[in-house]
This record gives structure tokens, C-alpha cells and sequence, in this order.
């Protein structure tokens, strides 16, 4: 097997069982894995409207924006609401219930990356991560983390 086959198939491997462990943790509060980033996505930066969201999300393209939201909604978690200005614009917020299941969310993906840098540890991460980027830096993925990044650094600058 050729380098690049088994580094396709280590990542595609680390990823499903990544996203096994989390839906795993995550069915103990009730929420997807696309779900809770949409939770984490409005709590740290919302209010927002619907396609500043799916800016954000890096989760599965099988799944809208739209849908993770409606699901939300009906859930009580996330509330739309209507600009006073402009009826078609739309904002995004959490409720108290979304407050506390976004924060839930955020403990469950610590013990992941806990075990991430567990597993990472005496690794050169910083290239890997490095490689990563370069990698998916063209990809719709690879933008939404960008622009995840980006919105990370405005929010704490």
C-alpha cells in the first residue's frame, strides 16, 4: 500500500472513530453531532442568521443548515428570531435549555480532545496539523474551519 492510500485510510479511519466516540457521548444528552456543533457554532458567536451558521459548520454536507436547525428549534433549544428592520432576515439564539446543552456539549468534547491529545502526545501535531490545513484549505470543509478560525480570533482579540 502506497504512503498516501494509508494516510487516506488512517485519516478516514481516525474520523469515523472520532465521530463514533462523540455520537456515543453525545446520545447521553440527546444531541447529534451536527446538532451540537450548530449548538456550540450560535452560542459562541450568535446571534446569527442561518447562512452565517452554514459558514461556520464543518459537520457532515449531508446534512442543511436548515435542518439541524429546525430540529433545534423543535427541540426548544434554539430560538429564530425576526428582525424588527427586515422580515426575511432571521436570527439564530440559544435558549436557556440551548445554554445549558451547548455547555454540556463543550465538557463532552473536552474528554474527546482529552483523549486526542492523550493519543497525540510525543507527536509532531503542529506539522500534522499544518499538513491538514494545506490539505483541506480549498475544501468547503476546510473553509468553514477557516472561517471558524477566524471568527475565534476576532471573538477573543
Amino acid at each position: 500500500m502506497r504512503t498516501a492510500e494509508q494516510l487516506r485510510y488512517l485519516i478516514l479511519a481516525a474520523q469515523r472513530e472520532g465521530n463514533r466516540q462523540l455520537t456515543v457521548l453525545l446520545s447521553e444528552i440527546g444531541v447529534t453531532p451536527a446538532q451540537s456543533e450548530a449548538l456550540r457554532i450560535i452560542g459562541d458567536h450568535g446571534p446569527l442568521a442561518l447562512r452565517e451558521l452554514g459558514d461556520l459548520l464543518v459537520c457532515d454536507t449531508g446534512t442543511s443548515p436548515s435542518r439541524i436547525v429546525d430540529r433545534l428549534v423543535a427541540a426548544g433549544l434554539v430560538q429564530r428570531t425576526t428582525s424588527e428592520h427586515d422580515r426575511r432576515q432571521v436570527r439564530l439564539t440559544l435558549t436557556g435549555p440551548g445554554r445549558d446543552k451547548a455547555h454540556r456539549v463543550a465538557e463532552i468534547e473536552n474528554q474527546l480532545y482529552d483523549l486526542l491529545d492523550q493519543a497525540s502526545a510525543g507527536t509532531d501535531i503542529d506539522a500534522f496539523i499544518g499538513f491538514l490545513h494545506s490539505f483541506t484549505r480549498q475544501s468547503p470543509a476546510g473553509l468553514a474551519l477557516a472561517n471558524r478560525l477566524a471568527a475565534e480570533r476576532k471573538r477573543t482579540d
